[in-house]
């Protein structure tokens, strides 16, 4: 379980988060959605640490994250898998190396133990033959997997992941969703995901939070969400479906 408490952030002058109260709990999918600007992402990197909150509280399973020491920080850290926006893979590197990059930074593991990590991260999200291609070389959907085999790598109790279909088909998307919760309620973890995406809302959206102008604006789950009377999230799910068929006869 997270749980973040009266958390404020601020750029400049800019008031981005207003006093955040939120708990997201473990074993479940909790998704963080709101439109551009509203400061959905930034909530996300500051429970991270990738941003330091201004004011509040930060609790992984009831430890204070914010404001430790760097060498407590660093072994929550050791328990966090992070998917980023576009995957984030090194360019440079193999999808096993890739893979295998969080092993290298935090365990003492054998250069034999970490590749036999990496290729069962690689086979539970199913994708083989693939260890000594470079990212330029396989779809997005692909990268995406190797950036959640990479997340997994640690086995982690908490994974955190930005806008995971981001660039993704509909189909591809749907796959990657269903991926996520599988290795989810999998591994009992906690898992906070934040998207624009309509169909991740309704398909795995166990616990849903509405960001709306740094406010905490509405909470709920997938079946919730449609019997709203937020005005402002009725918008926001209006035009959100509005573009996805705009997208969609743009394919056709």
């Amino acid at each position: 379980m997270i749980e973040v408490k009266n958390l404020k952030k601020k750029f400049a002058s800019k008031q981005v988060l207003n006093g955040i109260n939120a708990v997201f709990d473990r074993g479940k999918i909790n998704l963080i959605i709101g439109q551009s600007g509203s400061g959905k992402t930034v909530l996300l990197k500051t429970i991270i640490g990738l941003y330091e909150v201004d004011e509040g509280d930060i609790y992984y399973d009831n430890r204070v994250f914010n404001g430790t020491k760097s060498k407590f920080k660093k072994q929550i850290r050791k328990e966090i898998g992070m998917v980023f926006q576009g995957g984030a893979l090194f360019d440079s590197e193999t999808v096993e190396q890739n893979v295998m990059f969080p092993l290298e930074m935090f365990t003492e593991m054998t250069y034999e133990e970490k590749r036999e990590r990496a290729n069962f991260c690689l086979k539970r999200v199913e994708l083989v033959n693939a260890n000594n291609l470079f990212p330029s070389e396989i779809s997005g959907g692909m990268q995406k997997r190797v950036a959640i085999a990479r997340a997994i790598a640690l086995n982690p109790k908490y994974l955190f992941c930005d806008e995971p279909n981001s660039g993704l088909d509909p189909l591809t998307s749907i796959v990657i969703d269903n991926l996520i919760k599988e290795i989810a309620q999998e591994y009992n973890m906690t898992t906070i995901i934040n998207t624009h995406d309509m169909n991740s809302v309704m398909e795995i959206g166990d616990k849903i939070i509405y960001i709306y102008e740094g406010n905490k604006w509405w909470e709920g789950n997938n079946e919730e969400i449609f019997d709203t009377d937020n005005k402002e999230l009725n918008a926001f799910i209006f035009a959100s479906e509005k573009m996805k068929k705009l997208k969609k006869q743009d394919n056709l």
